[in-house]
């Protein structure tokens, strides 16, 4: 049985809070597969999320979690897509989000 990990915003330092926070309690748990939800509401221009997320933060994340399942479950990512109700904002975010899956991909591909 696996387990959440969330935590309420919004963080000043957000990939700092991401590195401290997330990624050890991820790699101590050591995945067989990574499971995003992907929700874009977040991003500084959606109108209930609140937060400044910018679509360099969500690739940025999104980079961070592959990585973990390339370390542990051998590159094994599900994405699904969630929230985002500013439509602009939300087509930059996945196009991000997706754009770091693909590179990702590739890596392993490389290998």
């Amino acid at each position: 049985m696996g387990r959440s990990v969330s935590r309420a915003g919004p963080f000043p330092g957000f990939r700092r809070a991401f590195e401290d926070v997330i990624l050890p309690k991820l790699d101590a748990f050591a995945p067989e597969f990574v499971l995003i939800s992907a929700g874009f509401d977040a991003h500084h221009a959606d109108p209930l999320g609140g937060l400044c997320f910018t679509e360099d933060d969500y690739a940025w994340a999104t980079r961070a979690l592959c990585a973990v399942a390339a370390h542990h479950a051998l590159g094994r990512v599900v994405s699904l897509l969630e929230g985002g109700y500013d439509l602009d904002a939300l087509g930059a975010s996945a196009a991000a989000h997706v754009r770091a899956l693909m590179a990702a991909r590739g890596s392993l591909d490389a290998h």
